[in-house]
């Protein structure tokens, strides 16, 4: 499956319970397949990594990203949404 159809999802804020729910209820909406998901708890913070196939989805990429930047917001944490494709680029400098 090529990169394109893939994202990466990175979400930070102050910890509290619910959390992943709340996003990954977002992605179960949108149809969007979680393939990994990491988290963890730095200096009190939540961090959380997240690899998605939004392959199946009827919905494009910016309504994702969208949906998602919304809940963050709702949430009062940061979230960073980018194709898996442009991500690894960025990364390979």
């Amino acid at each position: 499956m090529s990169n394109e159809q893939k994202i990466i999802v990175t979400l930070s804020g102050e910890d509290r319970v619910g959390i992943v729910m709340e996003i990954t209820t977002v992605l179960a909406k949108y149809n969007v397949n979680v393939e990994d998901i990491k988290q963890t708890l730095m200096q009190s913070q939540f961090v959380m990594f997240l690899l998605g196939d939004i392959s199946k989805s009827n919905y494009t990429f910016k309504e994702i990203k969208q949906a998602l930047l919304d809940k963050a917001n709702e949430l009062n944490m940061e979230i960073w949404i980018q194709k898996k494709e442009i991500f690894e680029k960025m990364h390979s400098i």
